[in-house]
C-alpha cells in the first residue's frame, strides 16, 4: 500500500519473528562528566523519537493484529501508537546508580512492560512495540535510558539501527533545532522479502533448530527452573581474541565459532566432572545467526529473518574433543545456513504456524513449535552475539554511553558476546565481554579453559 494509505500491513506471521513473543530491555548509562544543564532534556527525547516513529518507524506506531490465521502490524494514517515515556529523578550518587545499571536492576530501570503474547483469543492486543524509562539523578550526574522492546517487530541488528537513527535524530535537533528533512544513517524497511526463490524441492533438510511441544507446557518451557540461576562475566582479553583469531585461521573457522567452542567445552567438560552420570545425556550447542547476507536480505529489513544453528552430542563427546575439533562442529552448524536451508527452515515454519491455527480452528490440542533451546538438556550452550551491533555509538547529542547493559536472561546456558565501550570487532582493539548464565553451584574459575577469562570486578 502507498505511504499515505489510511491502513498499511505488515506480516510477521511469514518469518520466524512471531516466535519471539516477548520483550527485550537494554539500559544504557551517560555521565554528565561536564554537569550540562539540560542533559537529556525530556522533551527533546520525547519529540525525537515520535518523529522517528511517525515518518520512518511506522509499523513502531501500529498495532498487533492477529485475524485469519495470520499476524500483522497495522498502521493507521490517523492515530499512533506511540512509544510511552516515563520518568523518575533518584536521589542517589552516580556510583550507586551505575551499580544498578551493572547489575541489571531492570524493576528500578527499565519500563514495565506488559503480557508480549500475541493470541487469537486476544486478536487486537494492547502491546507498545517500544518503551522507554528515562532516569535521571538530582545531582545531574548522569541519566540511564531503559529502552524496551518487542522481539516480534526487530531483532537485535534491526533494534541497533533503530537505535542508531534515533539518537542521530536527536544530535541534530539538539545541535540545530527545528529542520525541514533530516537523512537518518540507515534508511529502514519493513516487508519481510519473499525468499521462496531459494526453496529446492529436490533437497529435503532436517530442522533441529525447531522442536514441538505441548502447548499446555509453552510457558513452562520459558520459565527459569527451581535451582537459582546466576549470571557471570567473562573478559577476553585484546591478547587472548588474538590468539584466538589465529587458532581459527589456522583450522578455517570464524572468531565467533572458536570462542563458542571454548565455551562449549568449557562449561561441558566442568558439568560433566561435577556430575559424572550425564556422559551419556545431550550437550546442546546453539548461535543465534543473522541470515541476511546469505538470504541476499538487506541489513535494514526490520522483520527477523535470524535462525537458530544448532548442534546435539552427548556430553561425554564434547568433553573428549578438541576445542578445535568442536570449533568445525560449530562451523558446520552455522554454515549449513545457506539460501535453500533459510528457505525450508520458513516453509516448514509457516507450515506449522497453519497447522497450529487449524488445530485452534477446530478445536484440536495439536503441537506448537519452539526454538530448540527451550528444549531440555543436561549442558546447553545457547549463544547470542551483539559484538558488531553499533551499540556505543548511540550519541544523542550529549556524548556517547559510558556502559551499555544487555538483557538479563535467568535461563541455565544462556550466553551473550557483548562488546566493551572502546571495542571494534574489525580490530579487537579492546575487550570483549561473555555474560554466562550458570547455575548458581558452577564455579567457572574450575574450568582450565574458562578461568584465564574470569575477571572479579567489571569496570
Amino acid at each position: 500500500m502507498t505511504a499515505d494509505a489510511p491502513e498499511t500491513r505488515f506480516s510477521i506471521s511469514n518469518n520466524p519473528s512471531y516466535l519471539y513473543q516477548a520483550y527485550f530491555s537494554y539500559i544504557l548509562e551517560y555521565k554528565n562528566g561536564t554537569q550540562a544543564d539540560g542533559f537529556f532534556d525530556l522533551e527533546l527525547l520525547k519529540k525525537s523519537l515520535n518523529i522517528l516513529v511517525r515518518k520512518h518507524y511506522k509499523p513502531v506506531a501500529g498495532w498487533f493484529q492477529a485475524r485469519n490465521n495470520s499476524i500483522d502490524v497495522v498502521y493507521y494514517s490517523d492515530k499512533f501508537n506511540d512509544p510511552p515515556v516515563t520518568t523518575q529523578t533518584l536521589d542517589m550518587d552516580y556510583d550507586t546508580l551505575s551499580r544498578h545499571v551493572h547489575d541489571c536492576n531492570v524493576e528500578l530501570l527499565v519500563p514495565a512492560a506488559p503480557s508480549a503474547a500475541i493470541t487469537f483469543e486476544d486478536p487486537d492486543p494492547n502491546i507498545p512495540m517500544i518503551m522507554l524509562k528515562v532516569t535521571y539523578l538530582e545531582s545531574n550526574e548522569a541519566v540511564v535510558l531503559g529502552v524496551t522492546y518487542h522481539h516480534s517487530l526487530m531483532d537485535g541488528t534491526a533494534f541497533w539501527m533503530f537505535m542508531a537513527n534515533w539518537s542521530a535524530l536527536c544530535k541534530h535537533l539538539h545541535e540545530h533545532g527545528e529542520i525541514a528533512e533530516f537523512d537518518i544513517p540507515h534508511p529502514p524497511t519493513f516487508e519481510f522479502p519473499d525468499i521462496s526463490h531459494f526453496y529446492n524441492p529436490s533437497k529435503t533438510f532436517e530442522h533441529p533448530e525447531y522442536i514441538l511441544v505441548n502447548p499446555n507446557q509453552f510457558s513452562k518451557r520459558l520459565q527459569p527452573g527451581p535451582e537459582k540461576i546466576v549470571e557471570k562475566i567473562l573478559e577476553i582479553s585484546v591478547e587472548q581474541q588474538q590468539a584466538l583469531r589465529q587458532q581459527a585461521r589456522d583450522i578455517g573457522v570464524s572468531f565467533t565459532e572458536i570462542l563458542c567452542a571454548v565455551l562449549w567445552k568449557g562449561v561441558n567438560s566442568l558439568r560433566l566432572e561435577l556430575n559424572p552420570e550425564i556422559g551419556s545425556e545431550s550437550s546442546l550447542y546453539t548461535c543465534t545467526v543473522n541470515s541476511r547476507t546469505r538470504a541476499g536480505v538487506s541489513n535494514n529489513v526490520c522483520a527477523s529473518p535470524v535462525t537458530i544453528a544448532s548442534r546435539e552430542q552427548t556430553v561425554a563427546e564434547i568433553a573428549a574433543l578438541e576445542v578445535c575439533d568442536i570449533a568445525q562442529l560449530a562451523h558446520k552448524a552455522i554454515g549449513k545456513c545457506t539460501g535453500e536451508y533459510l528457505s525450508s527452515s520458513y516453509r516448514y515454519l509457516h507450515q506449522q504456524f497453519k497447522q497450529e491455527q487449524d488445530d485452534r480452528c477446530n478445536g484440536r490440542i495439536g503441537k506448537k513449535v519452539m526454538c530448540v533451546f527451550a528444549n531440555s538438556a543436561s549442558v546447553k550452550c545457547v549463544i547470542a552475539t551483539s559484538r558488531t551491533f553499533p551499540i556505543y555509538s548511540t550519541d544523542f547529542g550529549f556524548g556517547t554511553p559510558k556502559y551499555v547493559r544487555p538483557p538479563y536472561w535467568p535461563y541455565d546456558g544462556s550466553m551473550r558476546i557483548w562488546p566493551t565501550p572502546l571495542y571494534d570487532a574489525r580490530s579487537s582493539n579492546a575487550p570483549l565481554h561473555v555474560y554466562v548464565c550458570q547455575p548458581e553451584h558452577i564455579d567457572l574459575s574450575l574450568s582450565p579453559l574458562l578461568a584465564q577469562f574470569i575477571k572479579r570486578n567489571i569496570d
